[in-house]
């Protein structure tokens, strides 16, 4: 930026000179101090590439060192921050040095680890250190380093990636002689573009008849043969690791179809067999069942006794009491009145009549 501006400034002052001045010495003393001037003034330089790949968890180093010239009197002030990629956006500060002190201006996860990689930054190191990398820290950073009147600045793009993870193996098809089958291979984690490689784990290479996908990890195998079976090897990469997995492919000889066709046969009667074996033990199940319960009901009923005779009703009985046909007599020889309904009382020479006290019924609740 700053060379560009030197050529300006040259471009214009050479344009502004007149070409009767052109022999004169001002017009040329005029560029040398220009000249001299932007050769000696404050310049940012870059100590690594402009871009930066590195695997998630290591750390890494952004090389940022400066010149400054005499003419740079102001105060030292350097700032790293995150460049939006929305240009609408103010960009992210980050850490700055001024006044001999280091600033951390962010809480977030792009702060953890920073520091300079220098420990006084105003010796012409400004480099950025971050100690263990995630995937939050992949982004464009900007070194600017200020001492008035220069001013410049540097950006890096790093790229944090993550390696593949341990890919999966399996096997879609049912590994016979004569049909189709195909291997894949997939990871689940990792930065991408990630490529997959099928090879033989051995010596043989994959017969040519077989087509793999190095994006989707597939090898296809139309008509799988004896020549195709063995351990496969599946290895996935990316810019900054790689991880495999293995597989063991087989070559089924297919079923003899006869034999399926009389197993099926077999297996349907056998199963018909059943069937019927256990319809029958229920239905005699039930039987014993229904005749039990029809013999308990005829001994239920042979073993009711026959009904008592009709008692004498409780009026009947009343009645009696009131009007007893009663004949009463002096106990112990005496004579004694005796009294009958609608009859004269008697002699007093008559034989004593014994009475015997009445019973009660503990079934009708009165005297019978």
């Amino acid at each position: 930026m700053l060379k560009n501006g030197c050529s300006l400034s040259r471009l214009a002052f050479t344009l502004s000179c007149p070409s009767w001045l052109a022999g004169f010495l001002l017009c040329p003393a005029i560029l040398l101090s220009t000249e001299l001037g932007c050769t000696q003034g404050l310049q940012v330089m870059s100590t690594g590439p402009q871009t930066i790949q590195k695997v998630e968890g290591e750390g890494v180093t952004i090389g940022c060192s400066y010149t400054t010239s005499p003419f740079d009197t102001g105060e030292l002030d350097i700032e790293w921050s995150v460049v939006s990629p929305d240009p609408t956006q103010k960009d992210q500060m980050l850490i700055s040095f001024t006044g001999g002190t280091a600033y951390i201006h962010s809480n977030d996860a792009l702060a953890k680890g920073l520091k300079f990689a220098a420990r006084d930054p105003s010796m012409g190191d400004a480099s950025l250190s971050i100690a263990q990398l995630s995937s939050a820290h992949s982004a464009t950073y900007q070194c600017k380093v200020k001492k008035p009147p220069g001013v410049d600045m540097h950006k890096v793009s790093l790229v944090v990636m993550a390696k593949p993870s341990v890919p999966k193996c399996w096997v879609e098809g049912g590994e016979m002689v004569g049909e189709a089958v195909s291997l894949y291979c997939k990871s689940a984690k990792g930065s991408t573009p990630l490529t997959y490689m099928w090879r033989r784990d051995g010596v043989d290479p994959i017969p040519a008849a077989a087509t793999q996908n190095s994006v989707t990890g597939e090898l296809k195998i139309s008509n799988h043969s004896q020549s195709f079976a063995g351990m496969y090897l599946c290895e996935v990469n990316n810019a900054v690791g790689a991880e495999y997995c293995k597989i063991n492919l087989k070559a089924n000889k297919p079923p003899n179809r006869a034999a399926v066709i009389v197993g099926t046969f077999v297996g349907s009667l056998l199963l018909v067999f059943i069937l019927l074996v256990f319809i029958g033990l229920l239905y005699w199940k039930l039987s014993n069942r229904y005749r039990y319960e029809k013999e308990f009901s005829n001994e239920i009923r042979e073993d009711v006794p026959p009904p008592e005779s009709r008692p004498v009703s409780r009026r009947t009985t009343q009645s009696a009491i009131q009007h007893p046909q009663v004949t009463y007599s002096q106990v112990g020889g005496t004579d004694m009145s005796s009294f009958s309904e609608g009859h004269t009382p008697s002699s007093n020479n008559h034989t004593p009549v014994k009475y015997a006290p009445a019973e009660c019924d503990s079934m009708y609740g009165y005297a019978v």
